[in-house]
């Protein structure tokens, strides 16, 4: 730990942070070298290998790996990574976001007769994107295999051929299976809390007053945050209040 206080992470002057020699970097394609394409986020190196312009003696030598690449890219984009860097760390992504990675790879792997856990792969996932990551479930089970899905996003259940309902309550009062169908059976079903909430026949009221912020309220004040997606922001952050921060998926800093 000692040691920390001398070390710091500076970006390398001979590559540029890359981390490749000259030599390579001097090769490009399409005007772009192999460290501008990892920069790209996924949409745009998808667009950029779907697009690219070669002979007809280069199309001949990567007709192959070309194919493999914008393959890869196109199951990264379905399953709603397109705002990701092909050179984001791994120890920043979201739980949802590895898993979503590991299902695009499943998919470009083309394995059958094998079973998917997925814990809640929804979360972090923006609502408008989740037909996208329904659809790759679908495809990795019409392969041939079964896929079990952790799950308490209603879309999900929705499109799930089977469903089964674990409960009634939660923790300790939970582990039993109380419900086993198909979506319109768990919303007549009278045993299901999940399938009252399902069918609205119980819900969750949004309250009709929250609070406040005063003249009088102090506040943490975040200047210039930049990390990830993050584009130098300031922020105030009220002090003494349960404060929320939403957005996209992978619209900022993971911490």
């Amino acid at each position: 730990m000692l040691l920390n206080r001398y070390r710091a992470f500076t970006i390398c002057s001979e590559c540029g942070g890359s981390r490749l020699r000259k030599e390579a970097l001097n090769i490009k394609i399409n005007d772009k070298t192999i460290f501008e394409i990892v920069k790209m986020k996924i949409e745009d190196a998808y667009d950029f290998f779907q697009n690219i312009k070669l002979s007809v003696y280069e199309r001949k030598i990567s007709e192959r790996i070309l194919e493999e690449i914008i393959s890869r890219l196109k199951y990264l984009n379905d399953v709603g990574l397109t705002y990701l860097t092909l050179d984001r760390l791994s120890n920043t992504l979201s739980g949802g976001e590895s898993q979503r990675i590991n299902l695009s790879t499943s998919l470009g792997s083309s394995l059958v007769g094998s079973i998917y856990v997925l814990d809640e792969p929804s979360i972090g996932l923006h609502p408008r994107d989740n037909y996208k990551l329904i659809d790759i479930m679908k495809s990795l089970r019409d392969l041939g295999n079964s896929v079990l899905v952790v799950e308490h996003d209603s879309d999900m259940m929705k499109e799930a051929d089977e469903i089964v309902d674990m409960g009634p309550f939660a923790g300790e009062k939970g582990g039993e299976i109380i419900f086993q169908g198909n979506y319109e059976s768990i919303l007549k079903d009278s045993k299901s809390l999940t399938g009252k909430f399902l069918s609205k026949k119980m819900k969750i009221d949004v309250p009709k007053v929250r609070r406040q912020i005063h003249k009088n309220t102090k506040f943490i004040k975040i200047k210039g945050a930049r990390e990830n997606n993050l584009k130098d922001i300031d922020v105030n952050v009220p002090l003494g209040m349960f404060v929320s921060v939403t957005g996209v998926s992978g619209s900022g800093s993971r911490h």
